[in-house]
């Protein structure tokens, strides 16, 4: 093992168990949340994490740090003139840190594979539904959708009209939000068709 794996795992050492929930089956929806993660991390918005952010972030995950072996991991990532990580840094550094410890994460699957999947898939599409529920009240508005696409860079954003008829387009009660049960027809379809 190199020593920049040696010190991501270091860095790593108080969380006392890693799960396969960290990651997301669906790359899209994965990509969303490290996107959330990542301006979450960003507190000064200026689209950079820098040692400082993310030492503070840590710690306030519980995950005691050592800025010094934080900052010797994380220049390798930062690209050359950069105060910080930039998304695509942050995203190769979660790459880099998925890969490390989830290196021998085989599948789910035992005697009850199937219930299993359907559990795992379940908690996918919880931890999805969070991403675009940015205020946590259990429904999804057309100002949470377009704060997602914005975020991601789809030009579909820059008009509410369109946002809100993503919106009625899945959300059956009419009510002018998607609830979780919405949220997961819609994604059950989306999947359907790949």
């Amino acid at each position: 093992m190199d020593t920049d794996a040696q010190h991501q795992k270091s860095l790593l050492k108080s969380s006392s168990s890693v799960s396969n929930s960290f990651r997301l089956r669906s790359p899209s929806l994965n990509s969303l949340r490290l996107r959330r993660i990542f301006d979450l991390f960003d507190t000064d918005h200026d689209s950079f994490i820098s040692v400082d952010e993310l030492s503070r972030a840590l710690v306030l995950l519980g995950l005691e740090t050592n800025v010094t072996e934080l900052d010797s991991v994380i220049q390798s990532y930062i690209q050359p003139g950069n105060t910080g990580l930039t998304f695509d840094d942050f995203h190769a550094l979660h790459k880099s840190l998925g890969e490390l410890f989830f290196e021998d994460a085989g599948g789910d699957e035992d005697e009850g594979g199937n219930c299993n999947n359907s559990k795992q898939e379940e908690s996918d599409l919880a931890e999805a539904f969070k991403v675009f529920d940015e205020d946590g009240d259990g429904y999804i508005s057309a100002n949470e959708l377009q704060t997602v696409l914005r975020k991601l860079g789809f030009a579909e954003a820059s008009e509410m009209g369109r946002v809100e008829m993503m919106i009625s387009s899945v959300d059956r009660n009419a009510d002018g939000v998607v609830d979780f049960s919405e949220f997961k027809d819609m994604m059950k379809s989306v999947i359907a068709l790949k």
